[in-house]
């Protein structure tokens, strides 16, 4: 199961990490999040003890959205080091798959 990240858990899960991390931005109203929600809680299973997986959302975690200009939904970024190092907008592409080569590719 993916992690839920906020404003109060944000910065030491994510931005202070020593593995690669996967940030699903995601809204309760949106289709398409729910679509790759169960992608995401899969990754997170596969990678446990290599990378951080979780989840923001953005209606109650407006601020984190602003921070890095989340415009649409759902978008998924990769941080490593503290820095977003890649993004993914919308559904297109994302498999579990993927997204697990793009978490091992930042290891």
């Amino acid at each position: 199961m993916a992690l839920q990240f906020t404003s109060d858990n944000f910065e030491a899960e994510v931005l202070q990490s020593d593995q690669p991390v996967l940030v699903d931005f995601w809204a309760e109203w949106c289709g398409p999040c729910k679509m790759i929600g169960p992608l995401v809680d899969a990754v997170a299973s596969d990678t446990e003890g290599t990378a951080k997986v979780g989840k923001v959302d953005v209606d109650t975690e407006q601020e984190l959205a602003r921070t890095y200009e989340i415009l649409s939904l759902p978008t998924i970024a990769f941080f490593k080091g503290g820095k977003v190092v890649e993004t993914m907008v919308g559904t297109k592409g994302v498999t579990a798959d993927v997204l697990k080569e793009k978490l091992a590719a930042l290891a």
